[in-house]
């Protein structure tokens, strides 16, 4: 035979198939794609280098055979030889090592490559980075001795101080800082619902029984949340009807009252908030509650503002946000005198 028919009969045998089988850390092993389950049953050879890879039980009770070695990538091309189909299983972090050599291979054009495969058995769902969130939250408060000495009362000001700095990257219109500034926020939310697992140490209530009281969990907040929301949204998750926003807001009081059990209007309205934001809410709960009550008149700007406020929640201002964009161009125009440019956005 010539070397050009030799040339031809090796171009002509089959070459295989590689696939790169990729899995999601934040999926339950052993859930796997229907394809994935197809392919790892059909293949000639099924790899893994790491002997402690959390597939590998469950390959195992399908019945797949899976052979622990870290082949290279010459050896896998090898492997491939007249059309069969080998089924490679990265760690967690993948395997540079493996990909690059492949690469090189196929780069050289001395080689009659396999097809390349990369197979997805297992997808993140939407919010799988949060379970990263918790899982890092959590080493961080074991591990940091700053993180790791936090209280719930100790970081109540950090909560105060990121709503605020979100309130601002809403009004500026910066989406790069919205993004940032969200995460903020949600690290308070995910920081207080770790320190929260721990409860209260044993014995802080005067009575040592050996375990934490009052514990709770971040998958506790979030399920009494979406609980909330549920209930809270007959007209999506259930029979009831609401044509308008303002049915919605009905139903969402109504709903808040019997669930609170509250003996007026005003029970639950956070006092501490600031000032313009605390006489709108009052005045809002009165309204909406129908309280005819007139707005107490006496001497100085506080009963003033008072009364401005509560104008302003009746034609549907937020008294806070006017304030704050009133007191932004004010700012502005105090630089202007000074000299000094517009601040940073």
């Amino acid at each position: 035979m010539t070397d050009h028919s030799q040339s031809t009969a090796a171009a002509a045998e089959p070459t295989g198939r590689i696939v790169l089988l990729t899995t999601s850390h934040r999926v339950a092993p052993g859930v796997l794609s229907w394809p994935a389950w197809q392919t790892l049953h059909a293949a000639d050879r099924v790899l893994c280098a790491d002997p402690g890879h959390p597939q590998l039980p469950y390959l195992r009770e399908a019945g797949v055979e899976v052979e622990h070695t870290a082949a290279d990538a010459h050896e896998l091309v090898a492997a491939c030889a007249g059309g069969r189909t080998v089924v490679v299983l990265p760690g967690g972090e993948g395997d540079q090592r493996l990909t690059d050599g492949l690469a090189r291979l196929a780069g050289s054009g001395r080689v009659s490559m396999p097809d390349l495969e990369l197979l997805p058995g297992s997808y993140d769902l939407p919010g799988a980075r949060l379970l990263d969130l918790v899982q890092v939250m959590d080493r961080v408060r074991r591990e940091c001795p700053w993180t790791s000495r936090q209280t719930h009362r100790g970081l109540a000001k950090y909560a105060i101080e990121e709503a605020y700095e979100l309130v601002e990257a809403i009004e500026d219109g910066d989406r790069e800082e919205l993004r940032e500034e969200l995460g903020d926020v949600l690290l308070q939310v995910v920081f207080h619902a770790r320190i929260a697992e721990e409860g209260i140490p044993a014995g802080e209530d005067g009575e040592d029984d050996g375990e934490a009281l009052g514990a709770f969990s971040i998958d506790d907040v979030a399920g009494a949340l979406v609980q909330k929301l549920i209930h809270r949204h007959p007209h999506v998750f259930g029979d009831a009807q609401a044509e308008t926003p303002e049915d919605v807001h009905a139903h969402w009081q109504r709903t808040k009252a019997v669930e609170k059990r509250r003996e007026s209007v005003t029970d639950g309205v956070p006092v501490g908030q600031p000032g313009l934001a605390l006489a709108a809410k009052l005045a809002g709960r009165a309204r909406a509650g129908g309280v005819a009550v007139e707005l107490p008149r006496g001497e100085g700007i506080g009963y003033e503002l008072l009364e401005l406020a509560a104008r302003a929640e009746a034609e549907g201002v937020d008294p806070e946000t006017a304030l704050r964009a009133a007191a932004r161009v004010y700012r502005d125009a105090i630089r202007a005198a000074e000299g000094v440019g517009a601040p940073a956005r």
